[in-house]
């Protein structure tokens, strides 16, 4: 692996709101010390990569209204590291803007894909696997994934079924399946050959420009006559970004192209999407609370609690809850209905742009 050759992309352009109320449209997820670690989300994602690339090859993705929170956070970073979107698009827009950024630099690049807002325990089994991943691009123009090895028949995760006969540590893929049902999800955990799509990638700039041209070619209109590390590339981008149709890598590359392959990871992962991942990777107490603040508690089982230090909580009587304060908003919701708050979000908004 060389690492004079080796670059990071963290994506952190995303919203999260199924953390709602701590994750806004002016303050998301990626962004807060979510872990209660003293560090943000986007700080642990920059620690956990740092050694495994030169400091000046790390590249952060972000929307233009989060610049100087980007700033703030990751001060090492210069400005031309600082990838500022004009406009949503999903993955493949993100990822096409710092690929092609990072090729017309280094076209030898060997490029890792991350979001923010992950965490990952055994980091360095994750380092171990991302160098076996890198070896292997070093090498060819493959696309590769990094797939979990699945612990529940989870209907929220995208699967990866992989060539199951392969010896090797970097294994072919067959299919991809987004969110299936459960019965599904079960099948898929007794079969043994499909293992969660975690959103991590590792490409060689040569191979996933190609996968733009033949898959997205728009896009590789969009990006591949761009005057990067210019003045000139953020008004290049004004014009670039409405070329590009909102599209997940996933949907736009990954699931056509033929030559995609999977590094099996038990690396301690979780995206950390919702209260409930966040309650099941937290340290509980006696009574199986989660609490970041300052509570006192009586008769409580089961919760996630996450307030203000400065304010004093008294909680009696509540089983399996969220309980969440942060800024204007508190949010009381038995753990079981999280899937309602993108609801309680939409609501709020329509009471004021403050809310969300």
């Amino acid at each position: 692996m060389n690492i004079q050759h080796t670059y990071v992309v963290i994506m952190a352009g995303g919203v999260g709101t199924r953390f709602w109320p701590f994750s806004r449209q002016s303050y998301p997820k990626q962004f807060h010390d979510v872990l209660g670690t003293g560090r943000t989300m986007l700080q642990m994602t920059y620690d956990r990569l740092a050694g495994i690339c030169l400091p000046e090859n790390v590249y952060v993705v972000t929307s233009l209204e989060y610049r100087d929170l980007t700033r703030q956070q990751l001060p090492e970073l210069s400005d031309h590291q600082i990838l500022l979107e004009p406009s949503r698009r999903n993955t493949a827009p993100c990822i096409a803007y710092a690929s092609y950024k990072i090729a017309s630099k280094d076209p030898e690049a060997n490029i890792i894909v991350t979001p923010a807002d992950h965490l990952i325990l055994k980091e360095q089994v994750f380092l171990d696997r991302l160098k076996v991943a890198l070896e292997a691009t070093e090498k060819s123009d493959i696309l590769v994934t990094l797939g979990i090895t699945p612990t529940r028949p989870d209907t929220g995760y995208g699967y990866i079924q992989f060539d199951y006969s392969s010896t090797s540590d970097v294994k072919r893929v067959k299919t991809f399946t987004e969110k299936p049902h459960l019965e599904l999800a079960q099948a898929f955990l007794e079969s043994g050959d499909y293992v969660w799509n975690a959103g991590i990638f590792v490409w060689n700039a040569r191979a996933i420009r190609q996968a733009f041209e033949l898959h997205l070619p728009e896009m590789d209109e969009a990006f591949r006559d761009l005057t990067f590390y210019s003045n000139d590339e953020s008004p290049s981008l004004l014009r670039a970004y409405p070329q590009c149709r909102s599209i997940s890598i996933d949907n736009g590359i990954m699931e056509k192209a033929q030559n995609v392959y999977v590094v099996l990871s038990d690396i301690g992962w979780s995206d950390l999407g919702t209260w409930k991942s966040l309650y099941e990777v937290s340290s509980q107490d006696e009574n199986g609370n989660v609490i970041d603040g300052h509570t006192m508690l009586q008769d409580t089982r089961g919760c996630i609690i996450k307030t203000p230090k400065e304010r004093l909580v008294v909680i009696k009587g509540l089983e399996n809850y969220i309980v969440a304060e942060f800024d204007n908003v508190l949010l009381v919701c038995p753990k079981d209905q999280e899937q309602k708050v993108k609801e309680f979000v939409s609501d709020a908004g329509k009471r004021g742009s403050e809310f969300v």
